[in-house]
């Protein structure tokens, strides 16, 4: 087999992929003057820019490669403002100027919408930030084997960046990660090894209310916080006490388990409580590092005012809030009509949706832990057909079945808020044989610097 050298070829990026990485063809003859397609992903270049790049195997139909230099750049290129840009993972697009971001989005939705046979007008422009840094209110560090703590280099998910800094995540929230990152090297304790899984430390999760300003500070560790650790433990919570009043959750998870995954097999509450408050809306929500909480609130907010202005609740209308997870929408639309019906699988969301009603003074809520679906026949029996329903499902969407379940059920007005654009046109799609048309779709920037966007759209019921 005849080896092939590296070649160095100049290429124009026509497009953008789903992990925000441009793309471009390049054209080569082989041995036989035939001429052959090789498709390149090329990180951190903007569409229309002319670029080099050194191809290692240039007969391949893919590869992946650095841009070595930008011969032409986009008039929208940025200087990028993070030291770890071009190596961390936590951002693609610090390199393109924001409203060139925003813009970006708003095509992607319209061409999803358009994808399915709705009229891309239909879609608004994208709702972005005043200030887009410093918006993230939940944070997963990783430890390297070495213990250094930082964030997965870009498509490499074996390697950790080391931090200095994150621009996208709360100052304050930063700040505690790097003193538990220096606790970590003075008392050289050992970072968790994928391959040989051995090592004390796995991740750091950081958790900050910017409501309340309480922080939260989960460690994820292989062994108990007693015996040969004690010393370390406690010399931890003296750091934390003394440079975060802020800290009012300080825990030491113990995780053995293979899986490379934030959870828990027990517990230990080294200091304050295993949860903190936070606020949506006007309500308080406990939030437990488990706890899926929308993680940026300045433009979560923005949701749950555009899913009350689309769905316009009634004091006499029944409601159902299908994936409610622990009541972000559910509370606020609670106040507003006459009951309301919340569904969602995770049984541990359900309870906290119960008590977070609690907590608020509603009592016209019923929270149901059960697979979509099947919830909505429950509620259906005991509950009656509500005038308005919505839905927030996972980025894997709602699914066909549910959504002909939810055309079934006949509610007048359907909210649905998306994570994920491609799911979320085909999923309306199957509303449309049961009279549903879709109104308006806002796109929200939840995500600056990322491929990421958000949207609320309404459905409404046209009568024959």
């Amino acid at each position: 087999m005849a080896v092939t050298k590296p070649e160095t070829m100049i290429v124009e990026i026509k497009s953008l992929d789903e992990k925000g990485s441009g793309r471009a063809t390049a054209w080569r003859e082989n041995e036989h003057g035939n001429k052959k397609k090789l498709k390149l992903t090329i990180p951190q270049t903007l569409i229309g820019e002319q670029v080099r790049v050194t191809v290692d195997q240039p007969d391949r139909k893919r590869w992946r490669t650095p841009a070595e230099e930008i011969l032409t750049s986009n008039e929208q290129r940025l200087a990028p403002p993070c030291p770890h840009f071009e190596k961390c993972g936590g951002c693609v697009w610090q390199h393109w100027d924001y409203q060139g971001q925003l813009q970006y989005k708003t095509d992607y939705v319209k061409r999803q919408v358009e994808s399915q046979g709705f009229n891309p007008d239909l879609v608004k422009d994208t709702i972005g930030m005043d200030e887009p840094w410093h918006y993230r209110n939940k944070m997963e560090f990783t430890f390297s084997p070495e213990g250094a703590l930082g964030l997965h280099e870009q498509g490499n998910f074996r390697k950790i960046i080391s931090l200095e800094t994150c621009l996208i995540a709360g100052e304050k929230m930063v700040e505690g990660a790097m003193e538990v990152a220096e606790w970590a090297k003075d008392h050289q304790l050992s970072g968790y090894n994928k391959d040989q899984h051995e090592g004390l430390l796995r991740h750091l999760m950081v958790r900050q209310s910017f409501a309340t300003g309480e922080i939260m500070l989960a460690l994820f560790v292989t062994e108990a916080p007693e015996g040969h650790l004690q010393g370390a433990a406690d010399d931890l919570v003296e750091r934390i006490e003394n440079k975060f009043p802020e800290v009012k959750s300080l825990l030491w998870l113990e995780n053995t388990d293979w899986a490379d995954r934030t959870q828990s097999e027990k517990t230990h509450v080294l200091a304050g409580r295993d949860f903190i408050y936070d606020e949506m809306d006007g309500y308080r929500f406990r939030v437990w590092f488990d706890t899926f909480f929308q993680t940026n609130p300045t433009q979560a907010q923005k949701l749950v005012d555009l899913a009350i202005e689309m769905g316009e609740p009634k004091k006499t209308e029944k409601m159902i809030d299908l994936f409610c997870g622990v009541g972000t929408f559910s509370l606020p639309f609670a106040s507003r009509v006459e009951k309301l019906a919340g569904i969602e699988i995770v049984e541990s969301s359900i309870e906290s949706a119960k008590r977070n009603a609690s907590d608020n003074g509603l009592s016209n809520t019923y929270f149901l832990a059960k697979d979509a679906r099947k919830g909505i026949d429950d509620v259906l029996e005991s509950f009656g057909r509500p005038e308005l329903l919505l839905l927030d499902p996972p980025r894997s969407g709602a699914g066909g079945k549910v959504m002909r379940r939810i055309g079934r059920s006949q509610p007048e007005r359907i909210v649905y808020v998306s994570c994920n654009p491609e799911t979320f046109a085909t999923d309306i799609k199957e509303l449309e044989p049961f009279g549903y048309t879709l109104k308006v779709v806002q796109p929200v920037d939840l995500f600056p610097h990322t491929v990421h966007v958000e949207a609320v759209a309404l459905l409404v019921r046209e009568e024959n």
